[in-house]
């Protein structure tokens, strides 16, 4: 496929690309890289609109089509070509940017203390360096669990491993799917059991990122395999979780044929239609999986801001990551979007009642996203075909570790990641 750049139709004012490619191009003024898909989010023209407006600055918007977005910047990291602002998560593609050498650390910026602590945990490296400004929607994921079916039967939230074994055990006895696993072609579940193991860790997480050691060898990795099996034999995950998807979630919970399943709240804005039980009935709980035995939240995956420290435009950069991180500014983008907050003066977002409820246990078991973003090599769908091949009886528990191990080691060799 051709590489070329989109504008960014759906802005509210439309900038050029790159110098070379548009002759509208500004060169006095930012120019900020993202995906086109993320881009369009409206809280980020909503932030570009309110800089332009408030500060009589330009911006060079840079929108990519988002299959080529890494291998466009990977070309202009090579080049020296990157953009003043440059949008990333913090996931195992990350990697190949040399972030020491070409981002900023954003440790002292006057804006840091006001992040919330999951969101600076998300963005800070194994050092504890800040790569990026979060400025991003967020949420909880967790085990969300119908509340008013569950105590229909006198039975409560869990909050030990045991206790959510026994809750699986009665529902199932009940005639109820236990948790709704979508199985076909959903990838997103196996990190809410590998979080716990090595956000906890930071010198395992350190030894598998340098193939010192392997899931085969860390037990709670095989522990987690071993419940996941043990969960799918009792039939917890019901008869057809392997043929179920992204588009049979809201039904199987909305109608009760399922009490749990582990999700985040923003899906109850976005994705579930209401039948017989609407968003009212359900709460939340920590996700149970045999890797902690009080369980575990996940925070949201967030896009950054990070700032190209090699631009000769770092320190006009910097200030307009201070502009977005201004509680007056941040405030007016995000007013009225379902996210969990970001910033600690965030206060015109919509959060979900299930999340606030269950805000104390959050703020106690919450953990950053780990397997997804800071494991090399970590491929969801890679995790979840190896599981699969489990439930259909095609592997042993030690042969799926082994496979989930094969499949991480080939993708961090084909990301280039020394040791590997």
């Amino acid at each position: 496929m051709k590489k070329r750049y989109l504008p960014l139709a759906l802005m509210l004012f439309s900038l050029p690309l790159l110098p070379g490619c548009s002759t509208g191009f500004d060169e006095n003024a930012l120019t900020v890289m993202g995906k086109q898909s993320d881009l369009q989010r409206p809280y980020m023209t909503a932030i570009f609109d309110h800089y332009k407006q408030k500060t009589g600055e330009n911006l060079n918007i840079l929108s990519v089509v988002d299959e080529e977005y890494e291998s466009k910047a990977l070309d202009m990291l090579s080049r020296g070509e990157l953009p003043d602002v440059f949008l990333h998560f913090y996931n195992s593609d990350l990697s190949r940017y040399n972030t020491a050498e070409n981002f900023c650390y954003l440790n002292d910026q006057p804006w840091v203390d006001d992040l919330t602590d999951s969101a600076k945990a998300y963005c800070s490296d194994e050092h504890g360096n800040l790569l990026g400004l979060p400025f991003w929607e967020s949420s909880v994921s967790g085990c969300y669990y119908n509340k008013k079916l569950i105590n229909s039967f006198g039975l409560e939230a869990a909050t030990t491993q045991e206790d959510f074994e026994g809750l699986c055990a009665r529902l199932k006895r009940a005639g109820v799917t236990p948790i709704l696993w979508p199985g076909d072609g959903c990838s997103w579940m196996v990190q809410f059991g590998l979080d716990p193991i090595f956000a906890d860790d930071s010198a395992l997480l350190k030894q598998i990122n340098n193939n010192e050691i392997s899931y085969a060898e860390i037990p709670a990795v095989t522990d987690m395999v071993t419940w996941l099996a043990d969960a799918a034999n009792k039939g917890w995950f019901g008869d057809n979780y392997l043929n179920t998807g992204w588009d049979d979630i809201s039904h199987a919970l909305a109608s009760g044929e399922a009490a749990m399943t582990f999700i985040w709240d923003t899906w109850f804005y976005t994705d579930f239609k209401p039948e017989k039980y609407t968003v009212d009935d359900f709460a939340l709980m920590p996700i149970f999986m045999g890797t902690a035995r009080y369980g575990t939240y996940e925070d949201g995956n967030l896009n950054m801001m990070m700032v190209n420290k090699n631009s000769d435009k770092k320190e006009r950069a910097l200030d307009f990551l201070a502009y977005c991180a201004t509680p007056e500014n941040y405030n007016d983008a995000f007013r009225d979007i379902p996210t969990v907050s970001v910033f600690k003066g965030q206060n015109t977002n919509i959060q979900s009642k299930m999340v606030t409820d269950a805000s104390a246990s959050i703020a106690e078991l919450e953990r950053a996203s780990t397997a997804n973003t800071k494991i090399v090599g970590y491929n969801a769908e890679d995790a979840v075909n190896a599981l699969n091949a489990l439930f259909r009886k095609n592997l042993t528990v030690a042969q799926c570790v082994a496979r989930m191990d094969e499949l991480r080691i080939a993708k961090a060799r084909e990301l280039g990641v020394a040791n590997f």
